[in-house]
């Protein structure tokens, strides 16, 4: 039978006194929180741990007595030793050192039910019936702040399974904070030795900013409500506007980063350690957005570089306007050597000229406000990089409409001949799609009816290569304003849910995020107990931005990559649209 003792660092060398821990249920382990060093008064030790333990919420008790001894204190041992009396417990650890070993000598004394002592000491190891004992040491600053992997559910009734034994050890050193705050500048009639004993750690920053957060919280909860009482007026609900607001992205950014700041504002306190991690990623993902907005509206306001920006448009739209006319007219010749039906040819040919020609139409007569547009929608980046760049995508697809409407326009045409011919292929082979059961049903058909579908078949047949090329090179040019967009909207996507706060801690404290534990071996001197070494194991970074990546209104495609094929072979309109009802992990 092996008793293992997890026994803090900062303890190593600490005064003679009382071991104060706790047992860990189900499991022959103990954890060693604290040292109270003597002399000490036992109604005043068993006072202070009542305290700690309705403090904590943490079943605390005298594990036992340790003792270093020092010239003078020949006599401590058996005076420790005999506290077990007053501190009634089934097991009694009798911990020692040795000045000059690194070693510990442990002794067990177990209380049966008449209340007589037998004495079992650790270094006896050829008697098969003692009790070995290991030490385990850990840190128990990195202990108290770890939080090990994989986290439990809040709700108590998916817990089903008991925590296991360093998952216990891992909860009681957190839970015990409040038997830390004892250090050797209180006045109190106690001394102890733990990890804070030489002065508690804290942080004047982080005591302002504590102070400093209620009033923010409560003028930023103001502003919400101010900002939710505008957003519920009637005008904005109706069809029109709430349809543009579910597309535009500047919208969708907009209404993402009021739930966020409604989750910052919130007056209920983190309790479980993911609220803790969402409200931190989303502070450092704001704070960044905002960092970065700053950055690239000071770039846009110094030297004049808006101006540039608006000079360089208008040329840039003039040079489009002059490649899809080139485009056209080449499609309205013959094509690589291709033959195209000539009347089908010039009526789409003109008909998408005379669409370029409005569009230029409406460019310039816009020109004399682009700069000023540019101006204003410029101060967005002070909101956040997310905006800008969300703002910057809504204006391409304002900019490129003349291409989506020529996207849309050889789309439809396009679909409309191919779900006809597959249509009329079906009615040469007698059969039909019977809307009502979903399947194709066989159907007979008189001569008249074949011979229409024969005539309707050849046109639409003959006219295919014709409609097909146009709807394939608008394809592809929508599809490279398509990918621009979306190059955007992941960029947004990642500044909004990559854990930057998650990320950091795993960099430079990667202790706090602890996915296990390893041992090796401390000392094994002849005589003393064997002493392991606990390090944490920190989590992956993989695993890191899997667990704790934040919820967004994800911009990935829907459809799989063989779906996607499909629907441009067929002509069904592909939206680069935000949906803001879909949320993914």
């Amino acid at each position: 039978m092996v008793l293992k003792i997890f026994f803090p660092q900062c303890c190593n060398r600490a005064e003679s006194g009382l071991l104060v821990g706790r047992w860990i249920s189900g499991h022959d382990s103990a954890v060693v929180l604290a040292v109270i060093h003597y002399p000490f008064i036992p109604g005043q030790v068993k006072q202070y741990i009542q305290q700690m333990q309705a403090q904590s919420g943490v079943e605390l008790t005298v594990l036992g007595s340790w003792s270093l001894p020092k010239e003078g204190q020949e006599s401590m041992e058996s005076f420790l030793r005999d506290l077990s009396t007053i501190f009634p417990q089934q097991r009694w650890l009798q911990v020692s050192r040795q000045m000059g070993k690194m070693g510990f000598i442990c002794e067990v004394v177990n209380r049966n039910q008449n209340g007589q002592e037998t004495q079992q000491e650790a270094k006896k190891q050829n008697d098969e019936e003692e009790e070995k004992v290991i030490f385990v040491h850990y840190e128990q600053r990195k202990v108290m702040l770890s939080q090990l992997h994989p986290t439990e559910s809040g709700d108590p009734d998916l817990n089903t399974e008991p925590p296991s034994e360093l998952k216990q050890v891992f909860q009681t050193v957190a839970r015990s904070q409040p038997l830390f705050f004892l250090d050797r500048y209180d006045d109190g009639p106690l001394k102890s030795t733990h990890w804070q004993s030489e002065g508690r750690e804290a942080s004047i920053i982080v005591e302002l900013l504590k102070q400093a957060s209620v009033p923010l919280c409560v003028l930023i909860s103001w502003l919400l409500a101010l900002w939710t009482w505008l957003c519920s007026i009637r005008i904005f609900s109706l069809y029109p506007l709430r349809f543009l607001s579910s597309k535009l992205s500047t919208c969708v950014q907009i209404s993402y980063r009021t739930e966020h700041m409604r989750t910052l504002s919130s007056p209920k306190p983190a309790i479980e350690h993911k609220q803790f991690m969402r409200k931190g990623n989303i502070l450092v993902s704001f704070l960044v957005d905002v960092g970065l907005g700053v950055l690239l509206m000071s770039w846009l306001y110094r030297d004049d570089h808006i101006a540039t920006l608006a000079n360089m448009l208008m040329p840039a739209a003039d040079h489009v306007a002059k490649e899809l006319e080139e485009l056209l007219q080449w499609l309205m010749g013959a094509p690589a050597g291709l033959k195209m039906n000539r009347a089908l040819d010039q009526v789409l040919g003109r008909f998408f000229l005379y669409h370029i020609h409005l569009w230029i139409s409406y460019i310039h007569l816009m020109s004399p406000f682009i700069e000023g547009i540019l101006w204003y929608g410029g101060l967005s980046a002070c909101l956040g990089l997310t905006f800008a760049l969300s703002l910057l995508s809504d204006m391409v697809a304002l900019l490129t409409f003349h291409i989506y409407c020529f996207y849309v326009y050889g789309a439809r045409l396009y679909c409309l001949k191919i779900y006809g011919l597959s249509s009329l292929w079906r009615l040469f082979r007698g059969k039909k799609w019977n809307v009502l059961r979903q399947r194709v049903d066989s159907c007979s058909y008189d001569v008249d009816q074949l011979f229409i579908g024969m005539l309707l078949f050849t046109i639409l047949l003959f006219l295919l290569p014709t409609t097909a090329l146009y709807y394939l090179v608008f394809t592809l040019l929508r599809l490279v304003v398509v990918l621009f967009q979306g190059v955007l909207h992941l960029s947004v996507d990642f500044i909004n849910s990559f854990p930057l706060f998650a990320m950091g801690l795993r960099l430079f404290r990667p202790y706090r995020l602890a996915e296990g534990v390893k041992f090796q071996v401390l000392c094994e001197e002849p005589g003393t107990a064997l002493h392991l070494l606990m390090e944490i194991n920190p989590l992956k970074c993989s695993t890191v931005v899997q667990l704790y990546r934040t919820l967004t209104y994800s911009c990935y495609p829907r459809d799989s990559w063989a779906a996607l094929v499909k629907k441009l072979f067929v002509g069904e309109l592909i939206y680069p649209w935000r949906h803001k009802s879909t949320k993914v992990d």
